[in-house]
C-alpha cells in the first residue's frame, strides 16, 4: 500500500481526502509513474492534471516529494524509497508556487 498526499485543488477534482491509499503490484518496482499510473484509474478526473496525457510528462507547476526531498526531475521510472514504498511515510503531490 502506497500513502499519496494531494493538494487541495487536486482533491476537490478528485472528490477525495487530502490522503489516498494505492494498492500496487507487489512485483513491480514502486516509482512514481507506477504510482502516478494506479492514482489516475482510481480517480481519473485526474488524468492530465499532474501529468500530460501524450508524453506522461509532469505538468511544470506540479511537484513530488519523497521523503521531504524533491524528486521532480528525477526519472519518473526511478524506484522510490522504501520508507514511501511500504507505506511508511507518503508520497506527496504539490502544486508548485510562481512568482515574485
Amino acid at each position: 500500500m502506497i500513502r499519496v498526499i494531494l493538494p487541495p485543488h487536486l482533491r476537490t477534482l478528485a472528490r477525495t481526502g487530502k490522503e489516498v491509499e494505492l494498492d500496487l503490484d507487489p512485483d513491480a518496482p514502486v516509482t512514481p509513474s507506477a504510482v502516478l499510473d494506479v492514482l489516475e484509474g482510481m480517480y481519473p478526473t485526474l488524468r492530465g492534471t499532474i501529468r500530460d496525457h501524450q508524453t506522461k510528462q509532469r505538468r511544470p507547476m506540479v511537484r513530488f516529494f519523497a521523503c521531504e526531498r524533491d524528486i521532480s526531475h528525477d526519472s519518473p521510472d526511478t524506484p522510490l524509497p522504501d520508507v514511501i514504498a511500504s507505506g511508511r511515510e507518503p508520497f506527496w503531490i504539490l502544486g508548485a508556487i510562481s512568482g515574485g
